[in-house]
């Protein structure tokens, strides 16, 4: 028999994980995004290459050394007394923010790219109305990249639910507070409860193909001229 009251939490926690990751992805790397496509600083792209590193690390090497950022001997074991505790590591912040760090290439290319095809003419023409830059990018760059926010959300937030060893290494398996889907999944394997690891790994595979079903109808009717 199947407990939904033990499959529950994981589910729970896992949206919740996903839902603030991608928030604050978006808050974050929108500014990076708009640099990064607008800047000519020569070494932007070393910057790039910096957000980008998740793509290509391992996740066990990003997240070990989260872990000692996050321990408490490191920046994290500074932070946490002001929250009433001893690190950021084995909690939920910690697990915002190696997935914060680990989804940031998900989120800020797309966006970049988006900005990049806006180029400069829609800016220049909002200029000569008399629009301040802080007006003309929420007013004209912003919606011009809707597509490349909406694909950042998605894969942001898709990329977060599928996270195995970053968060593994940086919240471990305490229930109700870092066992992940990812996480839970590889516990019933590990204690031989088949069915349990079935429906989740079932849930999770159902889900990767409606996410990227979606993203290709999504960038089908954004992308398609109006006429």
């Amino acid at each position: 028999m199947i407990d939904l009251a033990e499959i529950w939490p994981p589910v729970r926690l896992t949206l919740e994980l996903a839902g603030v990751t991608t928030v604050v992805l978006l808050a974050v790397g929108t500014p990076i995004a708009w640099w990064l496509a607008r800047s000519r600083a020569p070494w932007k792209e070393a910057v790039a290459a910096v957000v980008a590193l998740p793509l290509v690390l391992p996740p066990t090497v990003l997240g070990f050394y989260l872990l000692l950022m996050l321990g408490p001997d490191g920046p994290g074991g500074w932070i946490a007394p002001l929250f009433g505790g001893r690190s950021l590591a084995f909690t939920f912040e910690g697990l915002v923010i190696g997935s914060v760090l680990y989804s940031m290439p998900f989120v800020v290319q797309p966006i970049r790219n988006a900005f990049a095809a806006v180029g400069d003419r829609p800016l220049e023409v909002a200029a000569t109305l008399r629009a301040s830059p802080w007006d003309a990018f929420w007013t004209v760059a912003v919606p011009l990249a809707r597509p490349g926010f909406v694909t950042g959300a998605v894969l942001g937030f898709a990329h977060t639910v599928g996270e195995f060893g970053v968060v593994l290494m940086i919240g471990g398996n305490i229930p109700g507070e870092t066992k992940v889907l990812s996480v839970a999944i590889y516990d019933y394997v590990e204690t031989l409860q088949w069915t349990q690891a079935h429906v989740l790994a079932a849930g999770m595979l159902v889900f990767a193909f409606t996410v990227i079903l979606a993203m290709m109808l999504l960038e089908k009717r954004i992308g398609r001229p109006r006429p």
